[in-house]
């Protein structure tokens, strides 16, 4: 749910999440809530309106809405998530800024989940944000690489009540895998300002969906 003027256009914002609460109320599952800009509703007041376990995406974004200030995470954002918010970085062309998800990393915020706002739209535009390469970005940004691995895997599951299925290892969940393969020396990781960091990173070699191979290009010269 995006309250965001792309967008509401004209509509009232608190309208759009009013009815989405209901909705999500009705329907017994959390929200993915975009913000609105600070400048036309604060923020504080934003976040008073959701529920634990509602989850608040594009949190590492600097414009037009941004959760940290002068390299402190907001006290708003943190006592939403004491109340049970979660926070999602929802890496789009206009979503993730290194200077935002180092500083919150510092002050001990990391998100809750890693995802990307990747759709048919934005293939082949800069820059570049497929999961392997947002994973690489939240560990050049000093999220330890355990907890980045559970943010797209056991993390997401248990927001969605699928712990049992999947996001994780055991026999009767759910064989949904991806095989990644670590590099060095790829191309320098870039945010959507063109801040640049080190290019190492996570390539996807072969996705694995209910115990079987789901064909490409990368899984086909891997596991030749």
């Amino acid at each position: 749910m995006n309250t965001s003027h792309r967008c509401c256009g004209r509509t009232d914002p608190r309208e759009v999440l009013r009815r989405g609460l209901r909705a999500a109320d009705e329907t017994g599952v959390p929200i993915l809530f975009g913000m609105r800009c600070p400048e036309d509703w604060p923020i504080h007041e934003q976040l008073a309106w959701l529920r634990s376990g509602d989850v608040v995406t594009y949190c590492f974004r600097s414009t037009p809405h941004c959760i940290v200030e002068h390299g402190r995470v907001l006290p708003a954002i943190r006592e939403a998530r004491s109340r049970g918010i979660l926070f999602d970085v929802g890496h789009g062309r206009s979503s993730f800024d290194f200077g935002v998800a180092e500083a919150a990393v510092r002050d001990e915020f990391a998100p809750d989940t890693i995802s990307t706002d990747l759709q048919a739209g934005h293939l082949g535009q800069s820059p570049a944000h497929d999961l392997p390469l947002v994973m690489s970005k939240l560990r050049a940004a000093g999220m330890p690489e355990h907890d980045v691995f559970a943010a797209v895997t056991s993390r997401p599951a248990q927001i969605l009540n699928l712990a049992d299925e999947i996001g994780l290892l055991k026999v009767g969940s759910r064989a949904d895998l991806t095989l990644l393969r670590w590099h060095d020396r790829g191309t320098p990781l870039v945010d959507v300002n063109g801040q640049q960091r080190s290019g190492e990173q996570w390539q996807a070699v072969a996705t694995i969906h209910a115990g079987r191979i789901v064909p490409s290009k990368e899984s086909t010269a891997a596991l030749d």
